[in-house]
C-alpha cells in the first residue's frame, strides 16, 4: 500500500463511540470537571481525529519527499475529559479546556491522557494500513488492549498495549497518575536526583503523573522509541488546597536503531530541537547532552540508542532557567514550562512516524533479526539495572508491575561473546556500534 493510499485510508476512520460518564463518578480529588452533558460521539471529535490519524500521512510525506514547501502541522493531540475510576473516558462539549486557573495536577493529568489517546489512534490506523501477514494473520485489524487499572494507595491509571501486531511486535502507552504519603526515606533516596526537594523530616503527600510510551517494531530497520514527560509534586498536608511545597516537570524522548540510518537520526533529532527552540535556544543542547548521559550502559560502555533530549527535576529555579528568560523577557512561570512539555511531547509522532513509513516494506534477514534481538538485550539490562522509572516504581508501594515492565519487548536475545558487530567486521552492525559509544551531534 502506498503512503498515498494510507494516508487517506487513515483521513477517512472515524471514533468509535464510547461509555457515557456523569458528574457523580468523578472522583472528589479530581482531575478534570466537565459538565453533565456528555456526548458519545461528536462531530467535533471525528473531524479532530481525521485531522490527526491524517496528520500521520502529511508528515510521512513530507519527510520522504524532497519538497521543499512548508507544510504546516502542529501535531497537537485531542483534549479529553477524564474519568478518574478507570472507567473510559469520553469527550465532552464542556469540559475544562486548560483553564490556567486549574493545578497544575490537574492540567497535566488531562494533557498526557489526551495525548495518549491520540498516539493510541494514530498507531492503530498504521497497523490498519497494512495486510494481514506471518506475524498477524487475522483479518481483524490489532488493536490496543486498554487496561484501566486502580491502585489501593491512590490514584488510576490506563496502560494501552498492542501485541503481536503487523508492525508493531509490542508497544506500549502507560498514564499513570498516582498519589499518597511519601515517607522521610523514599524523600532522601530522591534527593541526588531532585535538588529541589526540601530536606525530608515528615511524610509528606505526593502527585505523579506521566505519560510513557515504549514501541519495539518488528522490522529491524525501524528503530525502538520511547518517550516519557511527567510532573511530579510534594504538598503541604496542612494546607487545604493542597498547594505543593515543591514540583518539577521531567520527561525526554529518544530512539534506538538497530541499523543506523544517519537521515532517519537528523529527522528525529530536528523534531525535538525544534520544539525545544520554540520554547528556549538553550534547551536543546544542554538536554541533548543530558539524554547521551543518562541513556548510557556503564557495564557495556556504549549508549542505548543515538539519543534525543531529556531533563529532570525542571523547575523555575533550574540553573538552564536562572540564565534565560520567556519570550517577554520575564523569568520564566510554570506555564511557560508547562507549555514546553506540551510542545515536546506533541513533536513525538512527526518525529517517528516518518520513520515507520520510510522502512515500513523494508525486507530484513534472520542475521538482522538475530542482531535486532541482540540490541534489545541491551535495552533490557538498561532499564532494569539503570533506569529511574522502573526502579521508583518496583520500590513503590501498590505499584503495578505489569505496567512498569510494559517497556520490555517481548523477545531479546543474549550470546556469549557474539561475534556479531565485533571490531574490525567492517559491517553495518559495526558501523551502528561506533556511534553508541561515540555519541554524534545530529544537528
Amino acid at each position: 500500500m502506498s503512503l498515498r493510499t494510507a494516508a487517506l485510508r487513515a483521513a477517512r476512520s472515524t471514533s468509535s463511540s464510547r461509555s457515557k460518564i456523569s458528574l457523580s463518578q468523578l472522583s472528589k480529588r479530581g482531575y478534570s470537571t466537565p459538565s453533565s452533558r456528555p456526548t458519545s460521539s461528536s462531530w467535533r471529535q471525528q473531524i479532530a481525529t481525521s485531522f490527526a490519524v491524517g496528520l500521520v500521512g502529511t508528515v510521512a510525506y513530507r519527510y520522504l519527499s524532497d519538497n521543499k514547501s512548508q507544510v504546516q502541522c502542529d501535531g497537537a493531540p485531542l483534549v479529553e475529559a477524564i474519568e478518574t475510576h478507570g472507567y473510559p473516558w469520553v469527550p465532552v462539549d464542556a469540559l475544562e479546556k486548560d483553564d490556567p486557573q486549574n493545578p497544575m495536577r490537574i492540567r497535566m493529568a488531562t494533557w498526557v491522557k489526551s495525548l495518549q489517546d491520540h498516539i493510541v489512534k494514530t498507531m492503530e490506523e498504521i497497523e490498519s494500513s497494512v495486510e494481514p501477514n506471518s506475524f498477524s494473520p487475522f483479518k481483524e485489524n490489532p488493536k490496543f488492549l486498554k487496561d484501566t487499572w486502580i491502585r489501593k494507595e491512590g490514584g488510576e491509571g490506563s496502560s494501552c498495549v498492542l501485541s503481536n501486531g503487523r508492525v508493531f511486535e509490542k508497544a506500549g502507552i502507560n498514564v499513570s497518575i498516582v498519589h499518597g504519603l511519601l515517607p522521610p526515606k523514599a524523600q532522601k533516596a530522591m534527593l541526588p536526583d531532585h535538588p529541589s526537594l526540601p530536606e525530608p523530616k515528615e511524610t509528606k503527600p505526593f502527585f505523579a503523573t506521566g505519560l510513557s510510551i515504549v514501541i519495539h517494531p518488528r522490522n529491524p530497520h525501524i528503530p525502538t522509541v520511547h518517550l516519557n514527560y511527567r510532573y511530579f509534586e510534594i504538598e503541604n498536608k496542612n494546607d487545604e488546597n493542597q498547594q505543593p511545597i515543591t514540583w518539577w516537570f521531567g520527561g525526554g524522548s529518544d530512539l534506538t536503531p538497530s541499523y543506523l540510518d544517519e537521515k532517519d537520526c537528523i529527522h528525529f533529532h530536528n523534531e525535538l530541537k525544534k520544539s525545544c527552540d520554540k520554547n528556549d535556544l538553550n534547551y536543546y543542547k544542554e538536554f541533548k547532552k543530558q539524554c547521551d548521559k543518562y541513556f548510557f550502559i556503564n557495564h557495556r560502555n556504549e549508549s542505548r540508542g543515538i539519543g534525543g533530549i531529556f531533563f529532570d527535576d525542571l523547575t523555575i529555579s533550574s540553573p538552564i532557567n536562572q540564565i534565560n528568560q520567556n519570550e517577554n523577557g520575564k523569568p520564566k512561570t510554570q506555564e511557560d514550562l508547562f507549555n514546553f512539555i506540551k510542545d515536546a511531547s506533541s513533536s513525538f509522532l512527526p518525529a517517528y512516524i516518518p520513520i515507520v513509513y520510510k522502512h515500513l516494506n523494508r525486507t530484513w534477514t534472520e542475521e538482522e533479526k538475530r542482531w535486532q534481538q541482540l540490541r534489545r538485550g541491551r535495552y533490557v539490562e538498561f532499564n532494569l539495572v539503570y533506569d529511574r522509572g522502573t526502579k521508583f516504581g518496583l520500590h513503590t508501594p501498590g505499584a503495578r508491575i505489569e505496567s512498569i515492565l510494559m517497556s520490555l519487548p517481548e523477545t531479546a536475545r543474549w550470546e556469549y561473546m557474539t561475534p556479531v558487530g565485533a571490531e574490525g567486521s567492517n559491517s553495518p552492525e559495526e558501523e551502528l556500534q561506533k556511534v553508541l559509544k561515540n555519541p554524534r551531534e545530529w544537528v
